[in-house]
């Protein structure tokens, strides 16, 4: 447990007076190659998002916390089957309710890129299907004119990372190669006006909308599970005289807690749930962090 005193990513950038391309490939490159040091150790971090990216202390130069690690597991080499996530972030595999691993981490790295360089969201809509769909399908654009003044090289960065394809999606080490990240493809362009502006708009009320949505997740996927038990006990009974059993079925509804977190423990083993995290919104709290200096990320 350390003590990270430093405030939320997004507080630091609307702060700062000036936010260019080349800062927000700096932070991307600490993220991943913190994440890219927990997937060589075979650790999926399964919840990055930016409320769980803190900065250990009020320097300018200070180094980004991971923090949160409350859905994260130890993995190897293997799948995982469990659905977890907070739902803006959530990689489509996991939606989909397909095994998964360490590229889920990824693309929800991709989503935070996104917002770093326009101050919204690539995936959003008020009404839940719509999100998951959205999600689902990987549905996403650069819109004008916010995305204008971005380069090229960021874009394609960003399409890398939020793949729909998991065997086409990069991984922290392609990520960490390609020249956005390790050459010299990003803007210096001042974007601060727009994106702090944008962020302000979008993340004001990020806590609440976090755990309505969080909910909503739990309540589609339970309801979709059922609708797809259903027709198959209703295509079992036409076509045998045998009784159909019904089939179990289980929902992760536990309480929102009004401090930190929602979590269903990863001792049950009901693939059909969703484990979902919310973040505390007391901003110098103890976390379970790892510091983005590979060497250091040790209190898993």
């Amino acid at each position: 447990m350390e003590l990270v005193s430093g405030g939320e990513l997004f507080d630091r950038i609307v702060e700062k007076g000036s936010y260019t391309e080349k800062d927000a490939s700096a932070l991307i490159k600490q993220i991943l190659e913190a994440v890219d040091y927990m997937h060589t150790c075979g650790i999926v971090h399964r919840d990055l998002k930016p409320e769980n990216l803190l900065y250990y202390n009020q320097d300018e130069d200070s180094k980004i916390m991971i923090s949160d690690f409350g859905l994260s597991v130890f993995i190897g080499d293997n799948l995982l089957t469990l659905a977890c996530g907070t739902p803006s972030y959530v990689s489509r595999e996991v939606l989909a309710q397909e095994p998964y691993g360490k590229p889920v981490d990824v693309w929800s790295i991709g989503v935070i890129c996104y917002i770093l360089l326009c101050g919204y969201p690539p995936f959003y809509d008020e009404k839940d299907e719509v999100l998951f769909a959205q999600i689902l399908k990987g549905d996403f654009e650069f819109e004008s004119p916010y995305w204008d003044e971005i380069s090229d090289s960021a874009k394609d960065f960003i399409r890398n990372l939020i793949c729909i394809d998991v065997n086409k999606r990069f991984t922290c080490k392609d990520a960490l190669a390609h020249p956005w990240i390790s050459g010299n493809t990003a803007k210096d362009t001042n974007i601060h006006s727009s994106v702090s502006e944008q962020l302000r708009k979008n993340f004001a009320k990020s806590k609440w909308r976090q755990a309505y949505h969080a909910s909503a997740v739990i309540r589609q996927l339970h309801a979709a599970t059922t609708a797809q038990q259903q027709q198959q006990q209703q295509q079992q009974s036409s076509t045998t005289v045998q009784p159909v059993l019904p089939v179990q079925t289980s929902t992760a509804a536990d309480k929102t807690n009004q401090a930190s977190s929602v979590v269903n423990s990863d001792n049950n083993n009901n693939e059909n749930s969703m484990d979902v995290a919310t973040t505390s919104s007391s901003k110098a709290a103890n976390y379970d962090t790892a510091r983005l200096n590979p060497s250091t990320v040790t209190n898993l």
